[in-house]
């Protein structure tokens, strides 16, 4: 099982009187390690592929370089036709089968498939254009690349208008803006704050920063986000704020939430670092709570390389919030400062590239739903896979599309045993993330069994907008091969 790509043959193209010398040319112009023969009378008719381990053995054979490549014998031929899938075309690559031609009933060459282990497909990669190149060129020519500039307050008023909300203040991760928030409200020492278990740590750690203490909530089976039914059994006299986090992209169950912390006077601080896109009951993430962060590092829905931002109609909270990320100086009198602040500050350059992403906002957000849709169909037949959960009124943007992998229904094979199969055929993947009490540094002999088995489970695949359907179907591939031999 491989992944594979299409290739355009121009390059590599040969008429079958060409000479073993211009058999070289086309390999080293092509490549691929191989040249495409054509019939000299008819150019439309594929012959053959020709690879440089065939040219090899003809010189050491003793044909000379101006000799016909008509004298080549090669190995026998793979050919698969037009109505072949994909995955069956994967499955007849080996170590000796790198090329394989699609050839329609008249022998004339339609595509040409190539694999080759050093192809990766990243889990997620950004969608990057000419937009992106000419606005951080922008910010090169006016010298404008720091915190001062345009792009700023261009990208704040976007994504404020993209989701509806009076505030969004620009900073320097989703994890300074989950700080900002928490400092914002003057949550600190003798505080608590309930978080999810099942979450990337730095949604404690920003508890951590305030001097408050993160405490630890088992997942709902359904959704894999915090468990509602499990927080108010949490609330102490010392809780101030529920963190609920939307988890690869679907959002929590906000309305029990926010009933939850009306009714005991709690804060709700949505950390919608992978959910930007995603909505409740076609309430945009980002505005189900008091406030929340949005994060834009490198894999995120949209990017600015590193950097976040904190959403809130709260004017008082948002005043706070870029007070604290400027080194707490003062609006009105420049190098006053009354309070202890940060450098929290977002670039003009990463702004720049946020203002593109903005512009292609809704093709990404498109493109991430077609690809959820893709992996929906060829892996719902598949025993032993469960899908990303699927909730009435509640919008996925399918941040990373993620499975859950259950090794009693696979013939025992598990997480890590399907992660070295995509590994091996150039694909990148990842598990899911360890829940947060397990972690060392967090670590008080907490069991929460449904976080754990989640992320004992759990396996993220490829989600760039820029992945190709094909890759997606190979991928399957692979998947139904590893985990259902059988049918695969």
């Amino acid at each position: 099982m491989v992944v594979m790509q299409k290739i355009n043959v121009h390059k590599m193209r040969i008429d079958s009187s060409a000479t073993i010398r211009q058999a070289m040319q086309a390999i080293s112009l092509g490549c691929y390690g191989a040249a495409v023969v054509f019939d000299s009378e008819n150019p439309a008719i594929f012959q053959r592929i020709l690879t440089d381990g065939d040219i090899r053995r003809a010189l050491l054979s003793g044909h000379g370089l101006e000799a016909p490549v008509s004298f080549i014998s090669s190995g026998p031929q793979v050919l698969m036709k037009p109505e072949h899938s994909a995955e069956e075309v994967s499955l007849v690559f080996n170590q000796r089968v790198r090329l394989v031609p699609i050839v329609d009933e008249d022998s004339r060459l339609i595509d040409l498939w190539f694999h080759d282990k050093r192809v990766d497909i990243a889990v997620a990669s950004p969608l990057f254009d000419d937009d992106e190149i000419a606005l951080v060129n922008e910010c090169m020519i006016s010298g404008w690349v720091s915190s001062g500039g345009p792009f700023v307050t261009q990208f704040e008023d976007m994504v404020a208008k993209q989701i509806g909300i009076q505030n969004a203040i620009s900073c320097s991760s989703g994890t300074t803006a989950l700080h900002l928030v928490l400092m914002g409200y003057g949550i600190g020492p003798g505080d608590e704050v309930i978080v999810p278990s099942l979450t990337f740590i730095s949604t404690a750690n920003a508890v951590t920063y305030t001097g408050a203490k993160a405490v630890f909530v088992d997942s709902d089976p359904k959704t894999w986000n915090i468990d509602p039914m499990k927080i108010e059994a949490e609330i102490t006299e010392r809780t101030r704020a529920i963190i609920p986090v939307h988890l690869y992209g679907l959002p929590a169950e906000m309305d029990l939430i926010n009933s939850i912390a009306a009714r005991n006077g709690l804060i709700v601080i949505e950390d919608a670092a992978e959910a930007q896109g995603a909505k409740y009951k076609d309430r945009p993430a980002g505005m189900l709570g008091d406030a929340a962060i949005f994060s834009f590092f490198g894999n995120k829905v949209i990017t600015t390389g590193e950097g976040g931002m904190v959403l809130t109609n709260n004017g008082d909270l948002a005043d706070r919030c870029r007070l604290l990320r400027d080194h707490g100086m003062s609006k009105e009198r420049r190098y006053w400062h009354e309070v202890i602040g940060y450098n929290y500050r977002m670039t003009n350059i990463q702004a720049a590239l946020g203002v593109a992403q903005m512009k292609k906002f809704d093709r990404i957000i498109c493109r991430k739903k077609e690809i959820a849709n893709l992996y929906n169909v060829h892996l719902q037949d598949i025993k032993g896979i469960s899908l990303p959960p699927e909730i009435d009124q509640l919008e996925n943007v399918y941040w990373l599309y993620t499975v859950l992998i259950d090794k009693n229904l696979t013939g025992g094979c598990g997480v890590s045993d399907l992660m070295i199969a995509l590994n091996d055929a150039g694909v990148d993947c990842r598990k899911i993330f360890l829940p947060i009490h397990q972690q060392p540094v967090y670590s008080h002999g907490l069991k929460l069994p449904v976080a754990e088995m989640i992320s004992s489970r759990g396996i993220s695949l490829p989600s760039s907008p820029q992945i190709r359907d094909d890759q997606i179907e190979s991928i399957c591939g692979i998947i139904k091969h590893r985990l259902d031999p059988a049918n695969g």
